[in-house]
């Protein structure tokens, strides 16, 4: 994910320097970018555990099962349609893994077509480890 991380210390990196959960975690965000590129509403909620917890504009929005969570994913895909956004991309600010749980903090940036910069805005993420699997359970919007 980073060279921040901040790893589980009972777990063991692969050849590639990154834990079983660093790799998951980092295919759970890629998976979770390109449903925002391909603008794929059903893809992003994919990386969701639910019920999960959005705070955005100084309130917590609890969404309960998947088609709430679609409705509103979808309603966030329309707005940033409206805005020009045709690309996101996203750095690793920081991470830490601890066990069945990790933190996650994303600095987003949004382009339009014209490649200038639409959004740019910081999102912390709680993950949990749901089998082999990892999900968003809550994320704050900066």
């Amino acid at each position: 994910m980073s060279d921040q991380i901040d790893m589980d210390p009972d777990s063991e990196p692969h050849d590639n320097g990154k834990s079983e959960a660093e790799e998951a975690i980092s295919q759970l965000f890629e998976d979770y970018l390109t449903g925002f590129n391909d603008f794929d509403a059903e893809r992003i909620c994919d990386c969701f555990a639910l019920p999960t917890t959005i705070w955005q504009h100084e309130k917590g929005h609890v969404f309960n099962d998947e088609e709430e969570l679609l409705e509103n994913v979808e309603a966030l895909l329309s707005a940033l349609d409206k805005e020009g956004v045709t690309v996101s991309e996203f750095h690793v600010a920081s991470s830490h893994i601890s066990g069945a749980s990790a933190l996650v903090t994303l600095d987003w940036s949004q382009e339009s077509s014209s490649g200038e910069t639409a959004l740019e805005f910081t999102c912390h993420y709680q993950l949990l480890q749901d089998g082999d699997d990892w999900l968003i359970a809550m994320i704050i919007n900066e």
